[in-house]
């Protein structure tokens, strides 16, 4: 393995402890074989594939700490604000705690600091990860000078040029922000700046009904608040399976989720006391704050791509191929910044298959076996077909179904809301897909998962009747649904 030091300058390893006024030569140069820009998941899955197969590497991130917008604005802070959140509507609803103490509420900005202090425990943890495998990390702002050349502008001003053979563009994305939407406005947010309210309103628009805006619909509602949810279609979360989507709906209208649909705004108007949302309807809705979730934009407006006749879509996205590689040769890109499925699980593993491609160590793949985790209030998890896209395709299903209200674990758990099911084909019993809504959803997809990825006969029904499982237990609902739809065949 290729020995790499690490660097004793004023933007690397920072985070570490390092004095941030001493200072080096500037313009200073090393060389590597391979650099990565970005240390969010798909940044991190290139890093430490390159470096255990002996390369030597950096990784170049804007921010002073690693991690990501995965880490410090998007899927640690939004589930660990509703794991908070789902906790106080436990403490709530369940009449055990009657005898500690009337229901209480809880601020977002109380909320928001167990969120906190998750994310710097992330960062800890992931900073040790470069360290043990003596990753150089950056800190600054980079862009492209050339093909094999990267400058790194720190906070300082100071500036760092870096050469390798390779580079990995793990950049990530930012929410989308139209040019008609006055976001200085101190009551309009988008996804990532809404960590920084400082207060809960007693009524939120949110504008996107994706996973996002669904995510936030749940957390906000669970604080009490009123939420007008606007969808611009004319199902929730459309790509889900039918059932699914319509169970979501009936509990987030349950929870005072008012849900919009077929509508797209023709202006937001800020005032003093809040926000008026102007609807192409001719509806108008006002509320203390409005939240934009409408869409994402990748992070390449900085790195001067112009440089290296790299071109990227209307929403600042890299086109890659199977391999992800970029229209340049030596570069490649991973993770949100190159588009599908913008998922943190499927980031890890997009960068470590763009270092693979690189290093040629058998550990390429092209990622596209993807479970839906969205961790809304139940949560939701699915990998597969669905049954409409069955149907399309004319394949001879059925359908196997455990519903959580008759769990055991479940009822222990006070957790009835939900269910699993299972799509299979009626001919040979292989599982075709797997569809999950409610408590511990996002884990027991993952069962599914394994016997739908084996080969041939291996992917069969059967397995969930022949195989013993804990009881009580959420996974125990496979065995469930799997008599469920036997029952179902004549």
């Amino acid at each position: 393995m290729s020995s790499v030091r690490h660097l004793l300058l004023p933007n690397s390893l920072t985070a570490a402890g390092l004095p941030a006024a001493w200072s080096g030569v500037n313009m200073a140069v090393y060389n590597y074989d391979v650099v990565v820009l970005g240390s969010g998941p798909a940044g991190e899955g290139a890093a430490m594939n390159a470096v255990k197969a002996g390369r030597k590497v950096a990784v170049v991130d804007s921010r002073p700490h690693v991690g990501g917008n995965s880490t410090h604005l998007g899927t640690i802070p939004s589930k660990a604000l509703r794991h908070s959140v789902r906790q106080i509507m436990q403490y709530n609803t369940n009449p055990l705690f009657r005898q500690i103490g009337e229901p209480r509420w809880f601020s977002f900005p109380d909320v928001l600091k167990s969120a906190e202090s998750v994310i710097a425990k992330q960062v800890t943890s992931r900073t040790g990860y470069y360290a043990r495998n003596r990753i150089d990390i950056f800190f600054g702002t980079a862009s492209f000078a050339d093909e094999q050349t990267v400058e790194v502008v720190s906070a300082n001003g100071m500036v760092e040029t870096l050469v390798a053979n390779q580079f990995i563009i793990a950049t990530g994305s930012r929410p989308y922000r139209p040019a008609d939407v006055d976001f200085s406005h101190p009551r309009v947010y988008d996804s990532d700046t809404i960590l920084t309210l400082s207060h809960t309103p007693r009524r939120l628009i949110i504008y996107g009904a994706g996973v996002i805006g669904s995510e936030y619909a749940s957390i906000f509602s669970g604080l009490g608040v009123l939420v007008d949810l606007i969808d611009n279609r004319d199902q929730l979360l459309s790509f889900l399976d039918d059932e699914i989507s319509d169970a979501l709906s009936y509990h987030l209208r349950n929870n005072n989720v008012l849900i919009r649909h077929n509508e797209e705004y023709e202006r937001v108007e800020g005032v003093d006391n809040g926000v008026i949302l102007h609807l192409k309807s001719g509806k108008k809705i006002k509320a203390d704050a409005f939240l934009w979730c409408n869409g994402r934009t990748g992070n390449t407006d900085k790195l001067s791509l112009e440089n290296i006749g790299l071109k990227v879509n209307s929403r600042g996205q890299i086109k890659v191929d199977e391999h992800y590689r970029t229209e340049v040769g030596n570069i490649y890109a991973a993770g949100d910044v190159i588009g599908w499925p913008s998922l943190a699980s499927a980031a890890y593993d997009q960068g470590r298959s763009a270092a693979g491609s690189i290093v040629e160590n058998d550990s390429w793949r092209f990622v596209d076996d993807v479970p839906t985790g969205i961790y809304t209030i139940p949560e939701i998890s699915s990998i597969g077909k669905n049954e409409r896209e069955l149907t399309e395709a004319k394949v001879p299903y059925e359908v196997g179904k455990a519903f959580f209200k008759g769990m055991a674990r479940a009822q222990i758990s006070a957790e009835p809301v939900g269910m699993l099911k299972i799509l299979f084909h009626r001919e040979t019993l292989a599982v075709l897909g797997v569809h999950c809504f409610g408590y511990q959803a996002s884990e027991i997809v993952h069962i599914g998962q394994a016997i739908m990825n084996q080969p041939g006969e291996a992917n069969t029904l059967k397995y969930f009747i022949n195989t013993t499982f804990n009881y009580p237990t959420m996974a125990e609902a496979y065995r469930v649904a799997a008599f469920d739809g036997l029952n179902r065949l004549f």
